[in-house]
């Protein structure tokens, strides 16, 4: 795409599906790492990435080369797919439909950067259902509840 220019860093959210804790701190790490390398193949830029056992932020900078539905779908697939060829896990690991997206400006990258990284401080004060309620009403993102992430089973 000649003489396209653009600066877009977003900010999406994934939840395991039925927000079980399903992400072990035993291969955490491989799996931001797995994630990242999709995120970069796919020609965006990872800036921070995190999880909690039961949802995942990352924050990148976007290319406008590909939609971002098309990179999460892309994201989602190969990780859950990865996930279940590793045996990390005895059930069958799969992310719950739909994700947060949030776009930030170049001002905010340091803060929402240090936000991620600091997932398991926030979360000792926070719990997840109430973080992402709280991210969607500062963005003005209309929803319906009954369509945020489906309760624990």
């Amino acid at each position: 795409m000649a003489n396209t220019y653009a600066q877009i860093h977003i900010q999406c959210v994934l939840a395991v599906k039925f927000r079980q804790s399903l992400i072990e701190p035993e291969w955490k790490d491989r799996l931001l790492l797995y994630i990242t390398a999709i995120v970069q193949n796919n020609g965006h830029k990872m800036i921070a990435i995190n999880c909690m056992p039961d949802h995942l932020h990352m924050f990148f900078g976007f290319r406008p080369n590909q939609s971002l539905s098309d990179l999460m779908r892309i994201v989602k697939g190969e990780s859950s797919e990865w996930l279940n060829k590793q045996d990390f896990i005895k059930s069958t690991f799969r992310w719950q439909e739909g994700y947060g997206a949030f776009s930030y400006s170049r001002s905010q990258m340091k803060i929402v950067a240090e936000y991620i990284e600091n997932q398991e401080e926030h979360h000792r004060k926070k719990k997840f259902l109430e973080e992402y309620q709280q991210f969607l009403e500062h963005f003005e993102v209309e929803f319906d509840d009954r369509y945020i992430f489906k309760p624990l089973e």
